[in-house]
């Protein structure tokens, strides 16, 4: 008779294609019973939106397969995602799995949109997502949700996110009139907000925080960097290689901060065609890539120009939500994904690390007694 020995050998066999670990070591196997042939357990996933999700579970269901002696199996497949950060040090947000910061070189390469759209992405795999619109300046996510006249409560001495398609989104959009007037503000006062916004608000418990950056490296992606444990950034750009070689500039800034770059997107990539299907490359072609190759970081997907995000976002209405079969909601769902999984990496190192940490200070001199 087959025992859970042997049905852990099979399923160590059974390697997550991102992690490049296998399944049983990085803990995905959960609640495993073996009662007189009949198997049951939980394969546990690093991240709802894990794009090879369905590639493991059938890898599992093939070698559980092999097992000739089972009579029964059943499977029962989650998610929980991993904390791509120390929340040790972070008390002031310690609910918060994932802090994903979005960056771009210089405006117009439509940040605030791919922001909003792959939380939008992230949120609908099954993930608990929040934004943070840390544009003080230029606030523009309450339009783009159609959320002009939102606002934010405070209980306890926190502010309270408002909601939105899911999400919890908090801006300082929800404190001024955008129509008539200016954020008028020297630095320190802005990174102040940016603290307040950051520490001071009841966030819950997130898997991921998208913080939607000025573009430039001003102060305010500098605050984000030095206040908090992150994540990483993710680079916004577009493929002309004025939009590119401005973008390599946010990338330098954070390598110098010892910010993980998750990966780079490129906006408005191509126009795809309604008639023909033919992909027509407006602005050029392979500026993200140039930069991907250039830092040795991953390329995780390419955005469609498309003028119903345009006029979506004008109408507080996202394409995610008001065209998800479309190819641009298509592409923000393939890029959260890949987002997804890098964030599921950087976990999986910082694990690593903190073991290692751990096991070194067990076996230093200072660590024994006599």
């Amino acid at each position: 008779m087959v025992g859970i020995d042997q049905v852990l050998e099979k399923l160590s066999t059974v390697i997550d294609p991102d992690l490049k670990k296998d399944i049983v070591s990085m803990g995905m196997i959960k609640d495993l019973e073996l009662n007189d042939g009949d198997l049951k357990f939980t394969l546990e996933l690093t991240t709802p939106a894990c794009p090879f999700n369905v590639e493991i579970e059938d890898d599992v269901r093939k070698v559980i397969g092999e097992i000739t002696d089972l009579k029964n199996f059943d499977l029962k497949v989650t998610a929980k995602v991993m904390e791509g950060r120390s929340l040790d040090a972070d008390t002031g947000m310690a609910t918060v799995k994932n802090i994903i910061g979005v960056a771009s070189g210089k405006g117009g390469v439509g940040k605030s949109t791919v922001s909003l759209n792959l939380a939008l992405a992230l949120s609908e795999s099954g993930a608990k997502v929040g934004l943070l619109d840390a544009d003080i300046y230029g606030p523009s996510i309450p339009l783009m949700l159609g959320m002009k006249d939102g606002f934010m409560e405070v209980e306890d001495n926190k502010l309270q996110p408002a909601d939105s398609n899911g999400l919890k989104v908090v801006s300082f959009g929800f404190f001024a009139d955008q129509s008539n007037q200016a954020a008028i503000y020297r630095g320190p006062i802005i990174s102040g907000i940016l603290k307040q916004f950051l520490v001071d608000t009841n966030w819950s418990d997130l898997d991921y925080l998208i913080v939607d950056l000025p573009p430039g490296t001003g102060d305010i992606p500098l605050t984000l960097a030095q206040t908090i444990p992150i994540t990483g950034i993710l680079v916004v750009t577009t493929p002309q290689d004025v939009a590119s070689n401005v973008a390599v500039k946010a990338v330098s800034m954070f390598e110098k901060l010892n910010v993980p770059i998750i990966g780079v997107v490129e906006n408005m990539s191509y126009f795809l065609c309604p008639n023909c299907n033919d992909k027509h490359y407006i602005f050029g072609e392979g500026g993200a890539k140039k930069i991907s190759e250039q830092f040795n970081m991953p390329f995780l997907g390419e955005i469609p120009l498309n003028s119903g995000i345009m006029a979506g976002s004008d109408l507080g209405k996202p394409i995610m939500i008001t065209n998800p079969d479309s190819p641009s909601a298509l592409a923000f769902r393939k890029s959260a994904k890949n987002i997804a999984a890098q964030c599921s990496i950087l976990a999986a190192k910082l694990q690593d690390e903190m073991a290692s940490e751990s096991s070194s200070e067990e076996s230093s001199p200072e660590a024994s007694t006599v």
